[in-house]
Parts: structure tokens; C-alpha cells; sequence
């Protein structure tokens, strides 16, 4: 009796050990990104190539809301519904998306934001982790990338026009390190004028109309990868190269191939989609397993491109295009 007692104790552990692997390997995971450029494709690469390294089947379930609320809030329902694990999400505006995310919250599915949150208060109450590249500090590494350039082309007094992605919030911190560091070393330094222009081709049309009301520009900052190309394809088309340049945040190959060129664009600060994504699967698996993280938010590297040579690299270890 005692044996087969031992028996059976053996099969239900390893029957209970099949249980917990399959739990493990198997994850039913909610994506949201913001909008279709580069940086959400290398996101997207990023989380599932995280779950093939940790050794998990993922079922991602994946939407573009296209920086539309009522879009994002109909599909975080619909991922409740589907009964997801956890859901990954860059919101769309760090007050209008509170309530979708309450309502995953509420529901005991765990939240990982990654480049944009919540506000401060919402964020702590219904947020599990925060994957993040420190706006500031992004806009602040291009700042002082920016001064370098004017103080090397003796010019005390530049003119910038910004291009902005600022209906969410980061891209309001990220200008503020932007004007932080340049001023400190350019205190003459000029913001002449601010309009959004996130998505390439209106940022192309605004930053076109910019350069001719303002003539006197010498620069513009491209908070986002669409505002950093269309600043650049702007002054081109306008015959102005060699008399403005671009300074901008987000790397695409298209990005890498103008600041190989460096005839326009002279800088670019850049958080890697993929590592980005890698570090929102990474959270939400930890999230899953009752571990977030202290503090929510879990820091991301930054990193500035500011020569021809790093363009060429940037090329070289991202051939399929994707940031």
C-alpha cells in the first residue's frame, strides 16, 4: 500500500510539474501601440522576440489605436473580453486613457505601460510597470547635441522651430530637456515657433509653412520620428540645406540614412523600440506572476547619434529596417 501510495504521490507532482510548465510557456498577452512608425514596429519585434528567449508561447493579441482614445478604450474591452494575462500599452493621453485602464485594472489584469503612461496619481493606482527611456533626459542628450553644433558654427543666437508630438505628455518633457540644455550653454538661443506635426507627411506641409512665415530659422527640433523626417524632407524641398538643420528624436532607417548623408539632420536621440519592447514583455510576465516592480517605473538607456559614422552603424546592425 505504501508503495503504490508513493506511486501515486510521484505521478500527481509530476502531473502538477506538466501543469505549472504549461503555465508558464503558454501566455495570452494584450499590445497596443500608439501608431504605425518605426518605433511601434521595433516594439512589436521587441516583445515577441522577449518571449521566444524566455521560452513562452505567447498569444499576442495587437492593435493600433492611432493616437485615437476611443479606439484604444474599445480594444483594452475587447481584450478583457478575450481574457488576456496582462496588457501592454503606450496610452494615447496621460488623462483620457485612465479609465480604460481602470477598467483592466479592476478586472485584475495587470497594466505595463511603455514610452507614455498615465499621470503621476493614475499611474500609481491602476498601472503595474512603466518601461521608460526618461523623457527629460531624451530631450536634454539632444539639447546639448544642439548647443555643441551652435557653438561650433559660432552662432549665439540660433532660431528653432519645434515640431511637437505633445497631445501626450512626454513629448512636453522631452522639449523642456531640450530647451534646458541648450539654453544653459546657448543662453541667446530662440524657440520661434511650436506646432504639432507628429505624423510624417503633416509634419512635411507644417514644417514647410514654418520656413517660409519664418525665414530666419536656423533650426528645427523633431520631437518624434515623423517630425524629425518631415523638418528634414521640408528643407529640401525648399532648396535650404546647408542653411537649416534638424535636430530629432527617434531612429528609422530613413533617419539613420540622413544623418549618414549630414547634410540636414546633425543629431538624433534615440530609446531602442525593441529594447523597449523587450523590457514591457519582461515586466508584464513578472506583473503576471504577482512580481512588479518597486517604484513602477523601470528605466530604460538613451542613446545619441550625432555623426555620419554612427549613422552608417546604425544602418549596418538594423538591415531589416526595424528601430
Amino acid at each position: 500500500m505504501k508503495l503504490f501510495r508513493n506511486a501515486a504521490l510521484l505521478a500527481a507532482v509530476a502531473l502538477a510539474g506538466v501543469t505549472i510548465a504549461a503555465a508558464q510557456e503558454d501566455l495570452k498577452v494584450g499590445a497596443i501601440y500608439m501608431d504605425a512608425q518605426g518605433f511601434y514596429a521595433g516594439v512589436r519585434k521587441g516583445i515577441q522576440t522577449g518571449a521566444g528567449e524566455a521560452g513562452r508561447k505567447l498569444d499576442i493579441v495587437e492593435t493600433n489605436a492611432q493616437g485615437d482614445v476611443s479606439k484604444e478604450s474599445s480594444f483594452i474591452d475587447s481584450l478583457i473580453s478575450a481574457g488576456v494575462q496582462a496588457i501592454i500599452v503606450s496610452p494615447v493621453s496621460a488623462d483620457g486613457s485612465y479609465r480604460a485602464i481602470r477598467r483592466a485594472h479592476d478586472a485584475g489584469i495587470p497594466v505595463v505601460c511603455y514610452n507614455t503612461c498615465l499621470n503621476e496619481a493614475d499611474m500609481k493606482e491602476y498601472v503595474s510597470a512603466y518601461a521608460v527611456g526618461d523623457p527629460f533626459e531624451f530631450g536634454h542628450k539632444l539639447g546639448d547635441a544642439a548647443a555643441d553644433y551652435f557653438i561650433a558654427q559660432k552662432n549665439d543666437a540660433p532660431k528653432i522651430a519645434v515640431l511637437n508630438c505633445e497631445f501626450v505628455e512626454v513629448c512636453v518633457t522631452r522639449r523642456k530637456g531640450f530647451e534646458k540644455a541648450l539654453m544653459a550653454k546657448v543662453p541667446g538661443a530662440r524657440i520661434v515657433a511650436n506646432q504639432e506635426g507628429a505624423v510624417l507627411d503633416k509634419a512635411v506641409s507644417v514644417a514647410g509653412t514654418m520656413l517660409s512665415s519664418n525665414p530666419e530659422i536656423d533650426a528645427f527640433f523633431g520631437e518624434a520620428g515623423g517630425a524629425t523626417l518631415g523638418a528634414a524632407r521640408a528643407i529640401k524641398s525648399q532648396g535650404k540645406t546647408g542653411q537649416v538643420v534638424v535636430f530629432g528624436g527617434d531612429m528609422t532607417t530613413e533617419i539613420a540614412q540622413e544623418l549618414a548623408d549630414f547634410s540636414v539632420i546633425k543629431a538624433v536621440v534615440d530609446i531602442s523600440g525593441q529594447g523597449l519592447g523587450k523590457l514591457a514583455l519582461t515586466q508584464a510576465i513578472k506583473s503576471i506572476e504577482g512580481q512588479p516592480p518597486e517604484g513602477i517605473k523601470v528605466a530604460y538607456d538613451i542613446d545619441v547619434y550625432k555623426s555620419p559614422e554612427d549613422g552608417k552603424a546604425w544602418l549596418e546592425a538594423h538591415a531589416d529596417g526595424i528601430p
